[in-house]
């Protein structure tokens, strides 16, 4: 029944203007969505599918003319010279005349591909070891466990270095120490959760019924811990790309010169004085780009645990 204005009045109910109630709806859509992450998510897989097509320069490409101009917006007075920026270099070139822009598009391409690869390995071996370990226990789940504390406990960086030295830079060997980092955290939260789930009713009846092994595990072990699987994986591609940037800057990623944001941070950092486009740029879109993720894979973890999506709702 709809009150009247008088009655509203009276108990003291007022109506919102117009753009505060707009206001009020986006800022419920934003907590409900993650639409913003998203949509910068979004433009990075565009941008990394058809950097070649983007690119208004090669990421290779450059001249000692060329070196170190400013954004199309700045103006760069090193006392010996005034370089204006203009349009054909938006972002400005690095210390050899490379345009940033170019480069910044192609190591969105790295990125994606090495997070994504590893990522797609870590997911397969750890949830693989971690529903196996959890169900079958004795010795093959004491085995498992000892590899994942082995693994915690080795000092990532140490190692890639190490590998570098002994084997080379190459992207093989930068995708293989990938995803020995990422299936670690699936193998423990996919063991808990089948530990819990293998003591339900429907998998006591399922043993019961007949059913085999690997079709336990499959129809009704899986489906329970695929959710978490997910969202640790949404939250580890992060993780992965931070680690990525780390190995590049140290020298121990995707060699020279094919641009990965790492690289140009480790490049551009000994003229940040004179010229600190090359830095920041790549430092900017590896925040943005771990943050959006960080952004998703909290709200998939709400919208998936029936307990959390009941506060969202």
């Amino acid at each position: 029944m709809q009150m009247s204005q008088i009655e509203r009045d009276l108990q003291g109910i007022r109506d919102d203007p117009p753009v505060i109630r707009e206001l009020v709806a986006a800022w419920r859509f934003t907590r409900r969505y993650p639409s913003l992450p998203i949509a910068i998510l979004s433009v990075l897989i565009f941008i990394g599918i058809f950097a070649p097509v983007l690119a208004p320069h090669s990421e290779r490409a450059g001249g000692i003319r060329d070196r170190h101009l400013p954004p199309a917006w700045a103006v760069l007075d090193d006392g010996f010279s005034v370089k204006v920026g203009d349009m054909n270099h938006v972002l400005g070139t690095d210390h050899a005349g490379r345009d940033v822009m170019s480069r910044l598009f192609y190591g969105a391409r790295i990125s994606l591909v090495v997070a994504g690869i590893a990522l797609t390995s870590g997911f397969l071996i750890g949830t693989s070891m971690g529903i196996t370990s959890g169900f079958a226990g004795g010795w093959w789940d004491e085995v498992v466990t000892r590899i994942v504390d082995i693994f915690a406990a080795l000092p990532f960086l140490m190692m890639a270095l190490v590998a570098t030295m002994m084997f080379g830079q190459s992207l093989k060997l930068l995708l293989v120490l990938m995803a020995l980092l990422a299936w670690v955290p699936f193998v423990r939260v996919t063991r808990a959760q089948t530990l819990v789930i293998k003591t339900e009713p429907y998998v006591d009846l399922a043993r019961v019924a007949g059913c085999s092994t690997p079709r336990i595990l499959i129809r009704h072990i899986l489906p329970g811990v695929l959710s978490t699987a997910v969202v640790i994986a949404t939250l580890s591609v992060g993780s992965l790309i931070l680690a990525e940037a780390a190995l590049s800057f140290l020298g121990a990623g995707v060699p020279s010169p094919t641009p990965t944001w790492g690289a140009m941070v480790q490049e551009g950092r000994n003229y940040l004085t004179t010229a600190w486009w090359p830095t920041v740029f790549p430092g900017v879109a590896i925040f943005m780009t771990v943050m959006s993720l960080n952004f998703t894979g909290d709200w998939l973890r709400d919208r998936l645990d029936p307990r959390l999506r009941q506060l969202m709702d």
